[in-house]
């Protein structure tokens, strides 16, 4: 009869605070041959980590693109430290620790894609050496380096990996968090996953999961008191500035109820029979908690969005990596193993490669500026519909500053915002009915067209007073070119 396929581990790592190696190593509960077993899967534990490394660092620059969230990144971080906290008093409170971050990565860094996506590249790292840190102490060596590798191959983690946005350092906190958790340092619990939610505040539902392991312990009840608390002040902050913040997200689409349900029934199947009850107990609150919590949330007030609870994948490669290390095949069925592994390995691959051209986000803003550059021309004229665009522009300051801007008001960095104030309709009309020519930054046709009455003026003064030279699709935006009726260049 053959073996099971999911056979448990004959010696159980040692979990618990008694599972400090400090205390079990002087008496080890293994025999010489798995004594031999951990020193040999011990000298891979650099192989998630640097995994990371390396798929973070291939292939970095996107193509020399970068979208627009990350175009936000660098216009605000680029402000200096009394304009970006002015800035926070009125919006994007929620990543300004981030914000101060990166200002002071830059100044030691330069101003170049890799300075932008390096923080995440090594945040990664950090976080596939805490998922695999997490899986030795509750499933042991080779659990550890299955659900490390496991956590650095998953496509969204590699997406994250690579943009500079600060949801891989909350990913980060969020493992090592948990880690701590696990060996009762309460002190150092509370600063890090503390940082955690101050670098993105939705980090804090990591509490609701980690209570499924904490709330027994007096030492964590107190631990999620002080994170709560010291947590509250940007919650208030932030509160005021919802509208703003999260105004463009609706309900769940049906696309991310069914990504959750995969994840969902993925993470169910893996605990089904898994050996170390332990492990699970963790890690599928992790998995499940988070994500299906601000979900139904945002069934009233629309605040998912999936990369906010990046952490959650964690608690999937954790069980991937338990389930992964007890896996036991017998002669027959391994050729099977194989092709499957290599059937994922293959789709992943292709996936992986895709995120790192600059279609796989949703525009590219260098792209839009060399568009702009090489339609424009001296003494143009640009018009953003809607007024959200100008990001396309504020991090390519040597097209933008050669344009006339006809709506703004207020730049940015004077406004205390993120693309600046504009003008009302009726002063836009009166600035575009003057321009000979003009050049305008759309969204794609797909799009739904903002209502305001600046956005209406600027497409009605538009069709009625000028003429479409030409239209040009730029990576996620249009280039409309419009100029007086019989002044279109000829061609």
């Amino acid at each position: 009869m053959p073996p099971p396929l999911l056979a448990p581990r004959a010696h159980p790592t040692p979990t618990g605070p008694r599972a400090d190696p400090r205390v079990w190593s002087r008496h080890p509960p293994y025999g010489k041959h798995q004594e031999d077993d951990i020193r040999r899967t011990a000298a891979w534990r650099w192989l998630p980590p640097l995994l990371a490394v390396l798929l973070g660092l291939w292939g970095l620059r996107r193509g020399g693109s970068m979208w627009r969230d990350e175009s936000v990144t660098w216009q605000v971080a680029h402000r200096p430290l009394g304009g970006i906290g002015e800035l926070l008093g009125q919006v994007d409170a929620v990543h300004g620790l981030y914000y101060l971050l990166m200002h002071a990565v830059f100044l030691v860094g330069g101003d170049g894609l890799w300075t932008l996506r390096l923080p995440s590249v090594a945040a990664t790292a950090l976080a596939a050496a805490g998922v695999a840190a997490t899986a030795r102490r509750l499933a042991g060596e080779r659990a550890a380096l299955c659900a490390g590798a496991a956590y650095a191959l998953l496509p969204p983690v590699q997406m994250y990996a690579q943009e500079g946005r600060s949801y891989a350092l909350v990913a980060a906190a969020v493992v090592w968090a948990t880690y701590l958790m696990l060996g009762e340092r309460w002190t150092a619990y509370t600063v890090v996953l503390l940082l955690g939610c101050w670098l993105h505040e939705f980090a804090a539902l990591a509490l609701l999961a980690h209570a499924f392991r904490g709330r027994r312990s007096r030492g964590w009840r107190r631990s999620a008191a002080v994170v709560a608390a010291l947590l509250l002040p940007l919650a208030v902050v932030t509160a005021g500035q919802a509208g703003q913040q999260l105004g463009w997200l609706g309900r769940p689409s049906w696309q991310d109820w069914a990504a959750y349900a995969v994840v969902a029934g993925l993470a169910l199947l893996l605990a089904r029979g898994a050996a170390e009850r332990e492990l699970v107990e963790v890690a599928l609150p992790l998995a499940l908690l988070p994500p299906g919590l601000l979900m139904a949330v945002s069934l009233v007030h629309p605040w998912y969005v999936d990369r906010y609870v990046l952490y959650a994948l964690a608690g999937l490669a954790l069980l991937a990596g338990a389930r992964l290390s007890e896996l036991r095949l017998p002669g027959p069925r391994r050729w099977g193993a194989w092709a499957a592994v290599g059937a994922v390995a293959v789709a992943c691959g292709w996936w992986s490669a895709w995120l790192r051209t600059p279609e796989s986000r949703k525009d590219d803003v260098l792209a839009v500026a060399a568009a702009v550059r090489e339609r424009a021309a001296p003494g143009d004229a640009v018009l953003f519909l809607p007024a959200r665009r100008r990001e396309w522009l504020l991090s390519s300051p040597d097209v933008y500053g050669g344009l006339d801007d006809l709506a703004l008001d207020r730049t940015p960095a004077a406004s205390h915002t993120l693309q600046g104030t504009e003008l009302p309709p009726d002063r836009i009309w009166a600035r575009l009915a003057d321009a000979p020519r003009v050049v305008a930054l759309l969204d794609p046709p797909d799009q739904p067209r903002d209502r305001t009455p600046a956005e209406a003026v600027k497409r009605q003064t538009l069709a009625s007073r000028f003429e479409l030279c030409s239209l040009t699709p730029a990576r996620g935006a249009r280039i409309a070119v419009f100029a007086r009726p019989g002044h279109c260049p000829p061609g």
